[in-house]
């Protein structure tokens, strides 16, 4: 039996995920990060984007809007802004999200709207991105 590490994953809505894995992965500001069993104590944010988790063989994967990450050598902990099973994103709401705030750069006021409009963006194709990379995991 392969080693493991207690994995929870929770947002302001509530806990989405907690349980035993084999290894994480998870989206990092300065890149993605994998974090095996006994992983060094590590407390970093997060960017939106897929958390993976995989345990047994099979791979879970959640989209988060953003968050904290923060390892221990045998826990890690995702503190998310927002955190969605993949399988429950919604393809078309996200590229009608991706279409505003496209628009509302294009058609800036100000600052604040542009910055609002470009972590829009952001979570925006971090969500069409997780969904791709499901998509052709599927076909393998």
């Amino acid at each position: 039996m392969a080693m493991t590490i207690h994995v929870d994953i929770v947002s302001a809505e509530g806990a989405i995920h907690s349980g035993k894995a084999e290894m994480v992965y998870a989206p990092a500001e300065l890149g993605e990060v994998g974090i095996a069993p006994r992983h060094a104590p590590l407390l970093c944010r997060l960017k939106p984007g897929e958390v993976r988790v995989q345990h047994e063989g099979k791979m879970e994967h959640i989209y988060v809007s953003g968050g904290m990450l923060e390892v221990q050598p045998h826990v890690v902990t995702v503190l998310a802004d927002t955190a969605v099973r993949a399988k429950d994103l919604d393809e078309a709401a996200a590229l009608e999200a991706k279409r505003k705030a496209e628009e509302a750069l294009a058609n800036r006021a100000g600052e604040f709207e542009y910055a609002k409009a470009q972590a829009e963006l952001a979570e925006a194709v971090a969500q069409l991105r997780t969904l791709e990379k499901i998509r052709k995991g599927n076909r393998s």
